[in-house]
């Protein structure tokens, strides 16, 4: 899969300092550089990119400029980079996948186009599946009639759950992927989000945040701790009829009582 890419920056030391951390990734495609914002909405307009780099602070057209000139078209996937912190949240109001500071650092580079990726995976997906829709209702009508209700059964599991969840933290807006939750402890009104590498503070309630994921996947085995049940690798009974989970980081989550019905899945 190939990330067609527009780059835009009125500096062009800028532009190059990006296409260098870019060349890495080899699915990352630049098709076009833009110095200001009237360019860039033209370039998009005209390629059609699955992704822009775009500067927020540019003269005319700034970034969100950018993004308003695009309202009548299907916008690509935009991520700002700037010198300035103090947009962060007009940025993701403006639905941007994510926020780098210059100068960009790799690995918060790598970690967007993962997010990126998997975002694109999921539109092209979509984009199939209706194509394979519309192929068997013109072919095969008999056949689309028993998929769309099949669908029509399936469908309320999945969508309404979120796949991205916004966390201010500490003065900055991180974008946290929902797969890489492996574990939600309560403190009062406040959450305490456990990643693979990384702890943030959610102001909100267990109970707000429950309906926002998956319970498929999340599930409270204590009554103040969610779990990503795709992340648990090892169920350790104890001998008070409790017993503890062991999560892919290496943490122990105990499993009360009242909570034993969830690991009955993983013993079966």
């Amino acid at each position: 899969m190939t990330i067609r890419t527009i780059l835009v920056d009125d500096e062009t030391l800028a532009i190059q300092g990006l296409q260098l951390r870019l060349q890495p990734h080899d699915d990352v495609e630049i098709i076009d550089t833009c110095q200001n914002g009237r360019e860039a909405i033209r370039s998009i307009k005209t390629h059609k990119p699955d992704l822009v780099f775009l500067d927020i602070q540019m003269p005319g057209f700034d970034g969100f400029s950018v993004v308003q000139g695009l309202m009548e078209v299907e916008p690509p996937l935009f991520v700002f980079v700037t010198a300035y912190g103090d947009h962060a949240i007009r940025a993701f109001e403006a639905q941007a996948l994510g926020y780098l500071m210059k100068p960009v650092e790799e690995d918060k580079l790598a970690a967007t186009l993962d997010l990126v990726r998997t975002r694109l995976s999921e539109k092209r997906a979509v984009e199939e599946s209706v194509k394979l829709k519309e192929a068997l209702a013109e072919h095969a009508p008999e056949a689309a009639e028993a998929l769309a209700e099949t669908s029509a059964e399936e469908a309320p599991a999945t969508n309404r759950f979120e796949k991205l969840i916004n966390i201010k933290d500490r003065g900055q807006i991180f974008r946290v992927d929902v797969d890489t939750i492996e574990r939600i402890d309560a403190a009062g009104d406040y959450m305490c989000i456990y990643t693979g590498d990384n702890t943030l503070i959610l102001r909100e309630t267990m109970k707000d945040l429950e309906k926002r994921l998956d319970p498929r996947r999340f599930q409270r085995v204590h009554r103040s701790t969610i779990v990503n049940l795709d992340l648990v690798k090892e169920v350790k009974p104890h001998t008070n009829g409790e017993c503890f989970l062991v999560l892919a980081s290496g943490a122990q989550v105990k499993v009360s009582r009242s909570y034993r019905d969830v690991v009955a899945r993983f013993v079966h």
